[in-house]
């Protein structure tokens, strides 16, 4: 690896924690330990690039300190890789059931595990967590589109690559520079961003478009569909729905759910 990383591996049994320490510090790592939840709280501090969350003893002590990892708002970004206990030992320091469906897209292995396999995961997770989502914000009013680029500026898996004023410049900056999502407008000048949503989709699918509109009816979310939107964002809901809506079209999902029901 070019560059350093910083990995954590919080686990209380110290033979598991010494051989993960020896094999990443090996492969150039910096390895940062933790044996408790309290203990990892304090090594957060140090922004590790990525966290191994091992077994904790009593059962239930990992999925705490995952949910604090997820909750806290430096850290709830970095990528988790999940080893949960042996199955003989679940009851007592592993994942019970319910909270391993909480997992959502994290890594997962089971011990007995040697941490030589876990290189290659743990490269992996780093290699997803720096890819970004090259955003392109389209809309008429320069203060829009500056608001929409300093919100998503503070996201550090999202890119803005590029601003356009109507749906002309939308779709010929979507050609030049490639972005993954194309937020869009409805009403522009020059060209609408319905007509600019039907010429990306055509020439450029790789592209997904996601309407930011003031004009939230079912009738204006259907039209949007059918001119080859992926999703439908309320300006009035930006705050809060834009980013998800901007993940989710990424990965090739519709949003909000109700949107995929339209036709």
């Amino acid at each position: 690896m070019a560059d350093k990383k910083r990995i954590l591996i919080i686990d209380d049994e110290p033979e598991f924690v010494e051989a993960f320490r020896m094999t990443f510090r090996a492969k150039r790592f910096d390895v940062l330990a933790a044996d408790s939840k309290a203990q990892a709280q304090e090594v957060m501090s140090e922004e590790p690039d990525v966290v191994v969350l091992g077994t904790l003893a009593p059962a239930g002590q990992s999925f705490a300190t995952r949910q604090w990892i997820r909750q806290h708002p430096r850290y709830k970004d970095t990528p988790i890789l999940v080893v949960d206990a042996r199955y003989e030992e679940r009851s007592t320091r592993g994942w019970r059931r319910f909270e391993g469906l909480q997992l959502e897209a994290e890594d997962y292995v089971t011990k007995p595990v040697e941490p030589a396999s876990l290189v290659l995961r743990v490269q992996t997770l780093l290699a997803e967590a720096l890819r970004r989502i090259r955003v392109l914000v389209a809309d008429d009013h320069t203060m829009v589109r500056h608001g929409i680029s300093a919100l998503l500026a503070l996201q550090k898996d999202i890119e803005v690559v590029g601003e356009a004023i109507n749906g002309q410049d939308a779709f010929d900056k979507t050609r030049q520079l490639l972005p993954n999502v194309a937020l869009m407008d409805i009403l522009m000048p020059t060209m609408s961003g319905l007509e600019a949503t039907k010429l990306i989709a055509k020439e450029s699918p790789e592209t997904r478009v996601l309407m930011l509109t003031q004009y939230d009816e079912e009738e204006n979310m259907l039209v949007a569909k059918r001119a080859g939107a992926y999703g439908f964002v309320p300006k009035k809901a930006a705050s809060s729905d834009l980013v998800t809506g901007i993940k989710a079209v990424y990965a090739g999902k519709y949003f909000p759910d109700s949107f995929a029901e339209l036709s």
